[in-house]
């Protein structure tokens, strides 16, 4: 017997809720609007699971249902609203919550490196260089091209690195 959509659903916000928070907080950089967005992309999954085939990975499905209703979320805020929250952030010295500053996939001079990036940048970079998906995956979850994938990749490693020189974090390390 196999499990119910619930129990799928279940197992994978145990295994991937943490994955996918941190991913929306790069996006949003707001930790309550970051939560609400998890529990979101989970709800949607539900909803959707009868129709997910399988043909990606149960963790690129997720992955491209978060950047959908997150990038739904940025665009039904009002642009201006949406520039000043993100740059009132930029210069708030108030921490995330102590369990999201640092995480095991990068340093906080890191993610502020790449929240400073445009859009497009900062997606590919995350996907790609911090979350790890493939160039297939990372162009399934975002609706693009292999090829557009790539060659923003190209582009926004060298963009990721001026920043990282202009804020004087640069450490051979880092990219």
């Amino acid at each position: 017997m196999t499990d119910s959509p619930k129990d799928e659903i279940s197992r994978l916000y145990d295994e991937h809720s943490r994955s996918i928070i941190h991913f929306i907080i790069l996006m949003v950089k707001d930790y309550s609007s970051a939560e609400d967005l998890t529990h979101d992309t989970f709800v949607k999954a539900y909803t959707k699971w009868d129709s997910f085939n399988h043909q990606a990975s149960e963790r690129t499905w997720l992955f491209s249902i978060a950047h959908n209703v997150t990038m739904d979320y940025i665009r039904k805020r009002k642009p201006a609203l949406f520039m000043k929250e993100f740059f009132q952030r930029q210069h708030d010295s108030a921490p995330l919550p102590d369990e999201f500053v640092i995480t095991e996939e990068t340093s906080s001079e890191l993610h502020l490196a790449i929240g400073s990036l445009k859009d497009s940048y900062r997606k590919v970079i995350i996907l790609r260089k911090i979350k790890q998906f493939s160039i297939e995956e990372t162009s399934e979850i975002l609706g693009w091209s292999e090829s557009k994938v790539k060659s923003t990749l190209h582009r926004a490693m060298p963009a990721l690195r001026k920043q990282i020189e202009k804020e004087g974090y640069w450490d051979e390390e880092i990219i």
